[in-house]
């Protein structure tokens, strides 16, 4: 019977779960992530995409791109996983059994659709798609095939807000235009590598002998990747345990013998893993370098922080600071980079990259109660304090309910109440010590 494998990945889900719980958001360009002057994007809306906004781009270039109206928001992982956990108990109604890949995408091998044809296929994959919109209020995107792979290139091709089922007997066509990077498991170097002697599609790939695969990208691994780029899978969709650690190493074409190439290597090799981190929704303890002599012999080094985080600046830095020079260590062929004691957020505050200065004001103790304004009294300025409220942070008000912070400076902090279900809600201006205005648990806009 035809096996079916599906890939589901939830359409630009950090920036979609801003908006689908900040509804004034809904339509705008949305970036989230670092905003402080190291920051990263985390996540963009497909409304920023357009300006050329990506993922793991420096936060000062979104802000240059982004055009006016567009909003710049820290990371609520919190809330990210909360969605997660409401999307994937739908999916698991569908299919007993998910192979969670991070927090917004999963393979499934729903039962229901052995040996179905494609339009049972594409029936039930809608239908999936609906309940998901309709029980959490997110746009998932779906592929479907015979393997894992041509699965998840087929939700990438999907998106946004789409399906792809590529039909039994067609994945080497499907497969062959694509660039070789396309394949999960090529990167940089494979693909490099690759180039040197003319491959760059599957389908090219695909025709390489079984010998010209395995001496190009090594035994193992280059047969399994010629398979996979003809679109031969029969990798089965299993439940993942918990990571306990994400990593990326290099080797290197040339030993590197001095300090200063060895960090600007490593921090490449960090900036790789940090992408698998922040991919995962997951932080870090601790940092590991491993470092492989010329003669094969490997050193590992650790350091472990007091408290876990999703930095990359941070997590570099002490990548770096483990190194060893060459000058006395010897020759280095091989470096990594490995980021354990991994966990799930549950306060923003941990999250180093969302702070945006160096130096957060203490907060300031409570004044007299102030009525709620709808702005500032042009004739009565308000005195420069420094604020405790930073936009994008969740607020509860004793008469107003659940919100969120728009804009806050000169004593004031402006307001917009709103939640998931309630739609766009109403701004208010408020003076930054109002005692009936409190911090908010981030859970509390998905009520």
């Amino acid at each position: 019977m035809t096996r079916w494998v599906i890939h589901l990945d939830l359409d630009a889900f950090y920036a979609s779960a801003e908006q689908l719980t900040r509804p004034t958001l809904a339509g705008r360009a949305v970036v989230v992530g670092g905003t402080g002057p190291r920051g990263v994007v985390s996540g963009a809306s497909y409304e920023s995409r357009v300006y050329g906004v990506r993922s793991a781009m420096p936060m000062s270039q979104a802000r240059r791109l982004l055009p006016a109206g567009g909003v710049i928001l820290p990371p609520r992982f919190r809330v990210y996983e909360l969605l997660s956990k409401e999307v994937f108990e739908v999916v698991g109604e569908f299919a007993p059994v998910l192979e969670r890949i991070s927090l917004d995408e999963a393979f499934a091998e729903p039962p229901d659709l052995a040996g179905a044809d494609v339009a049972a296929v594409t029936e039930f994959c809608e239908r999936l798609r609906a309940r998901i919109r309709s029980v959490t209020g997110l746009v998932a995107s779906i592929g479907a095939g015979t393997g894992k792979q041509v699965a998840k290139i087929g939700s990438d091709e999907a998106k946004p807000d789409g399906l792809l089922v590529v039909p039994p007997g067609t994945e080497r066509e499907f497969l062959a235009p694509l660039p070789v990077r396309a394949l999960w498991g090529i990167g940089p170097v494979a693909e490099s590598k690759l180039r040197v002697i003319g491959v760059q599609t599957l389908g090219e790939l695909a025709a390489l002998s079984e010998a010209d695969a395995a001496t190009t990208l090594g035994g193992v691994v280059g047969r399994e990747l010629r398979r996979l780029a003809g679109g031969t899978d029969d990798r089965p969709v299993a439940e993942r345990g918990e990571a306990k650690q994400v990593s990326a190493e290099t080797t290197f074409d040339v030993d590197i013998k001095d300090l200063a190439t060895l960090r600007a290597e490593v921090r490449k090799i960090a900036v790789g893993a940090h992408r698998r981190l922040t991919q995962a929704g997951r932080v870090a303890r601790t940092v590991v370098i491993k470092l492989r002599h010329t003669d094969m012999s490997t050193v590992t080094r650790s350091e472990t922080t007091a408290s876990p985080t999703d930095d990359r600046e941070q997590l570099t830095a002490t990548a770096e600071r483990l190194l060893l020079d060459p000058a006395e260590f010897g020759g280095v062929r091989l470096a990594g980079v490995a980021f354990s004691g991994l966990s799930v957020p549950h306060q923003d505050a941990l999250f180093t990259l969302t702070v945006s200065t160096p130096d957060t004001p203490a907060p300031v103790a409570p004044a007299a109660p102030t009525p709620a304004v709808e702005a500032p009294t042009p004739d009565a300025p308000a005195p420069d304090v420094p604020s405790t409220w930073r936009p994008g942070d969740d607020v509860a008000h004793e008469e107003f309910g659940t919100g969120w912070v728009q804009g806050a400076g000169q004593g004031r902090v402006t307001v917009r109440f709103e939640t998931r279900t309630s739609g766009p809600g109403a701004a208010r201006t408020f003076a930054q010590t109002d005692p009936a205005l409190h911090r908010a648990d981030p859970s509390a806009c998905l009520a």
